[in-house]
């Protein structure tokens, strides 16, 4: 088990200082160029594949990859409860009227703060960096925050936090804010309904996914977590204005399948962030099907390799 000590916690709720500690994995030779991976809201670090890893390593990349805070095997911080409802129609309110946000445990710049902590463990200066869904949300966050440690961005099936480019359908929505059964045979068979509703109809395979959120199940079940990591999507200023001003070579893919984060949310984050490129991908949806892998993997080698080290 690797683990790296990334930053410290300090809460109102709590008398004392918790250390923020990532459980990550790493593929590949250090020598090349390091491209960070950052995992979606509730997803483990098995949330990327380990074949999907293991083919970016094999194609010439250092490739890391870790548990968020509050999931997985990283920190859990116990005890520290989120009226998700009422910081979500907060943040509603706040964003309509140009406010500032309602306090929540932590936000996205925070989770980007542990990247960069697991950065400097490491011993990486810069690195490629690419997310998922709130992964996308992270690193996009990493790049406004940390510009001079990033040297290219993919933000995958992700969007800005601009009211109107963060929407569901209803019926993938309803399935994602509904708390599944707490005992094993009920999560599995909730959670792999959610994702039939949410991913590839083409390549959606009920067998798998069952296999998968079983994995995810016995590695580490954890729902406490999930009402502050959703607080922190909720929670954190749109970024537009950011985006805008980037100048971190940028990947945008989005599958036209999607239904969590519909591809208006992509189209919107390339627009923002100057010349970024857009690569909108049929038969995806809120998921990465392995037979969409290899047009992904040549994308983000693509990209990457032709990011240098930023200006």
């Amino acid at each position: 088990m690797s683990i790296a000590i990334v930053n410290t916690f300090d809460s109102s709720q709590r008398s004392d200082s918790a250390e923020i500690r990532l459980y990550y994995e790493t593929h590949g030779d250090p020598a090349d160029p390091a491209l960070l991976l950052v995992n979606g809201y509730s997803s483990q670090i098995i949330g990327w594949h380990p074949g999907f890893r293991e083919q970016l390593a094999e194609r010439g990349r250092f490739v890391v990859s870790f548990d968020n805070r509050d999931v997985g095997l990283s920190t859990h911080l116990d005890g520290i409860e989120v009226d998700l409802a009422a910081v979500s129609k907060a943040a509603v309110k706040a964003a309509a009227a140009g406010e500032p946000m309602p306090p929540v445990p932590y936000t996205l710049s925070d989770f980007a703060d542990d990247a960069v902590g697991l950065l400097d463990h490491l011993g990486v200066g810069a690195a490629h960096i690419a997310g998922m869904s709130m992964g996308g949300m992270i690193v996009q966050q990493m790049a406004i925050d940390h510009p001079d440690r990033v040297l290219s961005m993919t933000s995958i099936m992700s969007t800005t936090g601009e009211p109107g480019y963060f929407e569901a359908t209803p019926e993938a929505m309803a399935a994602l804010m509904t708390p599944p059964p707490a005992d094993r045979e009920g999560y599995i068979a909730a959670s792999v309904a959610f994702r039939k509703v949410s991913s590839s109809r083409r390549y959606f395979d009920p067998d798998r996914a069952a296999e998968m959120v079983a994995a995810s199940y016995d590695r580490m079940y954890y729902p406490e977590g999930l009402p502050r990591q959703m607080a922190a999507v909720r929670c954190s200023p749109p970024r537009a204005d950011a985006l805008r001003r980037l100048a971190v070579p940028t990947l945008v893919i989005h599958g036209r399948d999607d239904t969590l984060i519909q591809p208006n949310g992509g189209e919107r984050t390339a627009e923002l962030v100057p010349s970024a490129d857009l690569l909108l991908v049929g038969d995806m949806g809120h998921d990465l099907p392995e037979p969409r892998w290899p047009m992904l993997i040549d994308a983000i080698i693509s990209h990457t390799a032709h990011a240098g080290p930023h200006e």
